[in-house]
């Protein structure tokens, strides 16, 4: 991997202090092959590794900007040489931390990871509890109120020490990251706060004193309100953040599960006269940060609730594991209430364990009523378990007498994101009218906990903003605030299916690629802003497209922008990434996807090199698995269950190998060649590419492009980006591109495209058209 050697400065800005971010040059990035918010390593005393950001257009070059805490976990000083660059980074299963008494006796575990979630942490680095941004199912007001009600006044001067990680650092916490304290400190005290919601307790523990999840640091059982002393059960009086009339964008699911426990729990006599038990198992699914649990907690209301944090207890060893689900069930007797299990996934995952047997078998122990002590069904126990990765959970949850039944929260729609950012910034200054009309249309994919994100970061802006100009006014949101947060924020629920990175750059940005541009525009966006014209035509739009061209030609690149001009939501799967050695797994990761593209309609599915994943039947030696994920995509895409404001698009360079019947009329019925670029399309792409390249003024782009013959869009980009690299080598301060640069660059990278492949694919567009 490259590295650079950069100058360590302090970093200014308010919004970044203390957050585990450093800031380096847009060149600096380029040079390394990385983008705004990926991890980077510092090599100064220690080794360490934090989230980069960019700086101003106009910052150094050769500077990086750090704040108090990256200069202490790099061991330097102002103005000292830190060595920078690209850094692997996993996703966290466990982190463990140390801290003040005040702060590992205050903050619960679930409270501590929504504080250090999306942060890169090693092993020994100092981190603070400000978080970089929010996590699912927590807004700004809650962040603030959660850790001053648990800490007090001085939670923004806490400071934590990393202990362990697992896997090895350095690793970025996630959702679903177990975060617990160090052994001896007990966490997670029924005096913190969880989500927002004050809770008083009267004891040193939220379960048993001899629990062993309390002897690991970790309450087991997160309590909502009720004060608990020592050695008795955990049962909490659920109240919940958010009142029903407060949700937005999930009436169905909330009519339905109201329903549910209104019989169940409410009049169980109902059920028992007709012949049926009073047995409630419900399974809530949705991306993470779409509002699984509040819409539980909301919906329960006042009945008796207690929360079992699934990443939480699933760390512990087996026997705390079952410890911890039973004292929840015997918590909530005799009187019956709601056991809300969330991220059930991270306690009964998929690959089960000697101990899942027992926790299920204790849980479907407690939603038998004659075994929950009600004859009258005031034992009754209603299970509801979330999870934002249905397929990784035990399948035995989803028996008969557990969690028989099975609700989804989809991605919210621009309508309804428009009235989630309504309802976070309620009560907040603004500058007059805010379009958030216009800022829902630019947020697809984005839940409820990503909206709260970009909040809090316009509010920094704004603040920042304020804080610099002492003659400013009251602090007011305005819309720029908003519209820079949105370069920052990268929503949270696409972890679960990688999207394209949604930039600025629009199909009218796009050099050349006319016919590509009007075919794509055809194919993908009329179909899903027009509906009514074809209704009106009485046609069915294309339900696919196959874009094909020579490798490096801007196949991927036109689908991001198409993606933002459109501003869908674009689920990318490259290559065999569907692939699975497990009989099934293949088809069910096919079946997920289109179901996940449903969902977040309109939608766009994105197929990059589809010859891998779709290549002809009959041919392969994997004993059939290839056949059956060929099978799985034809029947998604033209099979019962129609495909409803969802577009399908494939990207190859050897369309040859594609099963020809996913190109029949009905699937991948639009077939889209992309050539390579031309003169006039090279120097289109020239100027694009080195918008922000300071280039000299000597150069000319036309005339360097009549000599790029054979070159391809990605090698006119990366022609350069090697010169803006040859002149750092020349001078690391360096203000412009000079042509020497370029004709440096020019011995380095090559013109990648193959004549003979480039005749065969435009002679295979040329039969496809005949």
């Amino acid at each position: 991997m490259s590295q650079l050697t950069l100058t360590a400065r302090l970093n200014p800005s308010a919004a970044d202090a203390r957050r585990g971010i450093v800031r380096v040059h847009p060149e600096v990035l380029t040079a390394l092959g990385l983008r705004e918010w990926d991890a980077i390593s510092l090599t100064g005393a220690r080794v360490t590794a934090a989230v980069v950001g960019a700086t101003a257009p106009d910052a150094a070059t050769g500077a990086i900007l750090l704040d108090d805490i990256s200069f202490s976990n790099a061991g330097v000083r102002e103005n000292a040489q830190v060595v920078i660059g690209p850094v692997v980074v996993q996703a966290a299963a466990r982190v463990v931390v140390s801290g003040s008494a005040l702060a590992s006796h205050g903050v619960d575990p679930t409270t501590l990871r929504r504080a250090l979630l999306g942060k890169v942490l090693s092993v020994g680095d100092t981190v603070s509890l400000l978080p970089r941004d929010l996590g699912p199912e927590l807004t700004a007001g809650d962040a603030v109120r959660a850790l001053a009600v648990s800490v007090g006044i001085t939670w923004t001067n806490e400071l934590l020490t990393v202990t362990s990680t697992e896997p090895g650092a350095p690793v970025s916490v996630q959702p679903n990251t177990a975060v617990m304290w160090t052994a001896g400190a007990v966490g997670g005290n029924p005096g913190a706060v969880s989500a927002g919601v004050g809770a008083v307790s009267a004891g040193s523990s939220a379960v048993n004193a001899g629990v062993s999840a309390v002897n690991a640091g970790v309450s087991a059982v997160n309590v909502e309100q009720s004060a608990v002393s020592a050695g008795e059960s955990a049962v909490s009086a659920a109240r919940p953040a958010r009142s029903v009339a407060e949700l937005v964008g999930v009436d169905a699911q909330v009519a339905k599960l109201t329903e549910w426990l209104r019989i169940t729990l409410d009049e169980p006599e109902v059920l028992r006269t007709l012949g049926a038990i009073p047995r409630l198992g419900v399974l809530l699914t949705g991306p993470a940060g779409v509002g699984k649990a509040t819409v539980v907690r909301a919906v329960v209301a006042e009945r008796p609730m207690t929360v079992v944090d699934g990443p939480t207890v699933g760390a512990l060893e087996a026997n705390a594991r079952l410890r911890a689900v039973t004292d929840a069930i015997v918590g909530l007797r005799p009187g019956g209430g709601v056991l809300l299990i969330t991220d059930i996934d991270a306690l009964l995952p998929a690959e089960p364990e000697p101990v899942s047997t027992l926790i299920l078998d204790a849980l479907r122990t407690a939603l038998d009523p004659a075994d929950g002590g009600g004859g009258t069904g005031g034992g009754t126990i209603a299970l509801i378990a979330t999870s934002a990765e249905p397929a990784a959970i035990d399948i035995r949850l989803r028996d008969p007498q557990l969690c028989d039944r099975e609700l989804s929260i989809g991605l919210p729609d621009a309508a309804t994101r428009a009235k989630l950012l309504a309802a976070i910034l309620t009560g907040v200054p603004t500058d007059g009218a805010l379009d958030l009309s216009a800022i829902a249309s630019r947020t697809p994919g984005f839940v409820a906990g990503d909206l709260a994100a970009l909040t809090r970061e316009a509010a920094l802006r704004a603040a920042a903003r304020v804080t610099a100009d002492a003659s400013s006014s009251a602090p007011a949101l305005t819309d720029a605030d908003l519209a820079g947060a949105l370069g920052v924020i990268r929503p949270v629920s696409r972890g679960e299916s990688p999207e394209v990175s949604l930039g600025s750059i629009t199909l009218d940005d796009v050099g050349d690629m006319t016919e590509t541009k009007q075919a794509l525009t055809e194919a993908v966006l009329w179909p899903l802003e027009h509906p009514d014209t074809f209704t009106r035509l009485g046609v069915q739009p294309p339900r696919g497209v196959l874009l094909f061209g020579p490798p490096g030609c801007g196949k991927t690149f036109v689908v991001r922008a198409l993606a933002a001009s459109g501003r869908l939501s674009v689920h990318t799967v490259k290559g065999a990434e569907l692939m699975d050695k497990w009989v099934g797994s293949s088809e069910r990761a096919v079946r997920d996807l289109f179901s996940r593209a449903r969902e977040s309609a309109p939608s766009l599915i994105f197929l990059d090199e589809i010859d891998a994943l779709a290549p002809r039947r009959g041919q392969s030696s994997d004993s059939g698995v290839s056949d059956r994920v060929v099978a799985a995509l034809l029947t998604e895409l033209d099979g019962v269950e129609p495909l409803t404001d969802v577009v399908v698009l494939g990207a190859t360079n050897r369309p040859d190998l594609i099963d020809p019947a996913l190109l029949r009329p009905g699937r991948l019925e639009r077939l889209v060649f992309v050539p390579p670029p031309d003169a006039a399309a090279r120097a289109d792409i020239l100027r694009t590419s080195g918008r922000n390249v300071p280039l000299a003024d000597d150069i000319d782009l036309d005339h360097l492009a009549t000599d790029l013959d054979g070159y391809s869009a990605a090698d006119c980009s990366a022609l350069l980006r090697e010169a803006a690299l040859s002149a750092m080598r020349r001078n690391i301060d360096a203000a412009t591109v000079t042509a020497d640069d370029i004709a440096d660059a020019r011995t380095r990278v090559r013109a990648s495209l193959d004549a003979a492949q480039v005749e065969n694919l435009r002679a295979y567009a040329e039969r496809r058209l005949t």
